[in-house]
């Protein structure tokens, strides 16, 4: 049986860089080509960055994607890379942008892939299931493809995929069973969530079931605003043998060897198979021999505790948040509690101490052992400290108002705000939020103050999981002879926003412990108040921790965006309605 040696390059564009992406593009295949690699895949709309969103509307970046790929064809060919088949994704269009109401019936922005071959382009194919849930729009983007691409590459029938054809019984796949291929190549921008790399692998199994063929899946890494991509690329046998598979959150070369079945008998350029779709014949002529020696593995990645993975997106979302945004540094407010040291450590983790900086802004209800703690994660991590007392511009504010209560204790969070967002404007610093994910559902933050920022690391982290992400930290650095950035006090010591005498978090909400699993069960998984108290949740809990969340959705409409780790984050996957009458609990 003929050999293939395939490269998938798991690489981290930038949504718009049409040019860092090209060249991306083109030293990624020439690494590809000095590892023998006779075909090569880069993720879905490679060319572009996915996701686009209303880019696709501007007629201009449709144009220059089109151009950027011919460019790019030309460009491969005069690097001497030409002979080396390369597919790419890109964004394209068979006529104007649908949002323009004159776009002709079945013409449209189309989610494309495209191989490239001796400066030309070989074969087209445009994405056939798109994906309209969760955050996924493209129903308002793009035109469904009706084509199955199949390219002769080496003596093998090579059918084209992306991303959501994956996802989806039928189509693509069902019709590649009946054209007879070998290989499918699946490119995707699949975005990551807490042990979705459990789900994805059966995925891939059952559509290399389904084709009757070996699958080689090569997904994006990186930070797109909330998204984070997180590679997970794999080759995956007919018969379900997982050959390769690439790590997680990083870039990635993955190359293999794969014996696939000789192509047969030339079939018609178009014939029309499963689900109605057309299937489209190319081929690509010569490609770089096969190599000699030893086959080449690309060898398959052990998995890791929920708590490695998810503090890997964290710090990978943030990093590329604030990279591709070209912010200098960071600056948080350091309380001393749990969710500002996390927050501080993944910013540690992600830029490195010099790009952060830790400002301790203490109230007279300030306890001595949470500056103490703040102090003292910032002696650990080594990022840049600072001290800005809060009581003298609390106390202007208070000799010129009357104030009493919840406004003198949200004065003060917003007299924080001020300050880190000064330290911004003066030193250009991207202030960093902190907020966890189960404060942010109840409300419990202050407008214009501790929810002041312009991103949030753990937006989409539960209260309890802030807690196990600090303890994982500080055993994985210990587990490598490194100091713990995470005071253990912080860790152990009862939440509090220390804005009124003795404060604490169980004075307003239910321990979180509690609170937690009614806020998962309502937010992510959509159960209602029936649901929760069937599940065991005491009803007057459940009332109340409802009102809650349905009262600060305005809340949640102004806050900063984060990193998306769970199957609903606030912000894309839960668009509610501010003004609502609507109420679980009647």
């Amino acid at each position: 049986m003929p050999t293939l040696r395939l490269a998938l390059c798991q690489v981290n564009p930038t949504v718009g860089d049409l040019a860092g992406n090209s060249g991306l593009v083109r030293d990624w295949t020439r690494r590809a080509a000095d590892a023998g690699a006779q075909i090569v895949a880069f993720p879905e709309m490679m060319l572009t960055g996915y996701p686009v969103e209303d880019l696709v509307f501007r007629r201009s970046f449709v144009a220059a994607s089109k151009a950027a790929l011919q460019r790019l064809a030309a460009d491969l060919d005069a690097d001497g890379l030409g002979a080396l088949p390369v597919l790419v994704g890109y964004l394209d269009a068979d006529g104007p942008p649908q949002v323009s109401g004159d776009a002709e019936p079945g013409r449209g922005a189309r989610n494309a892939a495209a191989l490239l071959h001796h400066g030309r382009i070989v074969a087209t194919y445009f994405k056939h299931h798109l994906p309209n849930y969760g955050v996924f729009d493209e129903d308002r983007y793009f035109l469904p493809g009706d084509a199955l691409s199949v390219v002769r590459v080496g003596g093998v029938d090579v059918a084209l995929t992306i991303c959501e054809d994956l996802w989806q019984a039928g189509g693509p796949f069902a019709a590649a069973r009946q054209a007879g291929v070998g290989l499918v190549l699946c490119v995707n921008g699949s975005p990551y969530e807490l042990n979705k790399d459990d789900v994805r692998l059966p995925l891939v199994q059952r559509r290399a079931a389904e084709a009757g063929a070996m699958i080689a899946y090569v997904n994006m890494v990186g930070g797109q605003d909330e998204l984070v991509f997180e590679g997970d690329s794999m080759i995956v046998a007919p018969d379900g043998e997982l050959l390769a598979r690439a790590p997680q959150f990083v870039e990635h070369l993955l190359v293999h060897d794969v014996e696939l079945p000789p192509a047969g008998e030339p079939g018609a350029p178009e014939q029309v198979l499963a689900d109605g779709m057309r299937v489209v014949r190319a081929e690509a002529g010569d490609i770089p021999p096969a190599p000699t020696g030893p086959a080449v593995t690309g060898g398959t990645i052990a998995p890791v505790a929920d708590e490695a993975e998810v503090w890997q997106a964290l710090v990978l979302g943030l990093r590329d948040y604030v990279n591709k945004n070209r912010f200098p540094s960071v600056v948080l407010g350091l309380s001393g509690g749990i969710d500002s040291a996390v927050v501080a450590a993944l910013a540690v983790d992600a830029l490195g101490p010099d790009r952060v900086v830790g400002v301790s802004l203490p109230s007279q209800h300030s306890s001595e052992h949470s500056r103490e703690d703040a102090a003292d994660l910032a002696k650990r991590t080594g990022l840049d400290y600072r001290v800005e007392p809060i009581q003298p511009m609390v106390d202007t504010f208070l000799a010129n108002m009357s104030l009493s209560g919840v406004s003198v204790e949200n004065l003060q969070a917003r007299v924080r705000g001020v300050i880190l967002m000064a330290l911004s404007n003066q030193e250009g610093h991207l202030v960093l939020t902190t907020g966890n994910k189960s404060e942010l559902a109840v409300g419990y933050s202050t407008l214009y103050g501790d929810s002041v920022g312009g991103f949030n690391p753990v937006k989409d982290v539960w209260k309890t999981l802030v807690w196990r992400l600090a303890k994982w930290r500080n055993a994985d650095a210990a587990r490598r002879g490194e100091t713990p950035p995470i005071p253990e006090n912080s860790i152990g010591k009862p939440p509090s926003a220390e804005l009124s005498p003795g404060q604490l978090d169980s004075d307003t909400l239910p321990d979180y412990d509690v609170l937690d699993p009614i806020l998962i069960g309502y937010v992510d998984g959509d159960l209602g108040r029936d649901g929760l108290v069937a599940s065991g949740h005491d009803p007057a809990v459940v009332d109340r921790v409802l009102r809650m969340v349905d009262t600060a959705e305005y809340k949640r409409r102004q806050s900063a965006p984060g990193a998306k780790i769970s199957m609903k984050a606030f912000g894309r996957d839960r668009r509610l309605p501010i003004t609502n009458r609507w109420r679980e609990d009647g």
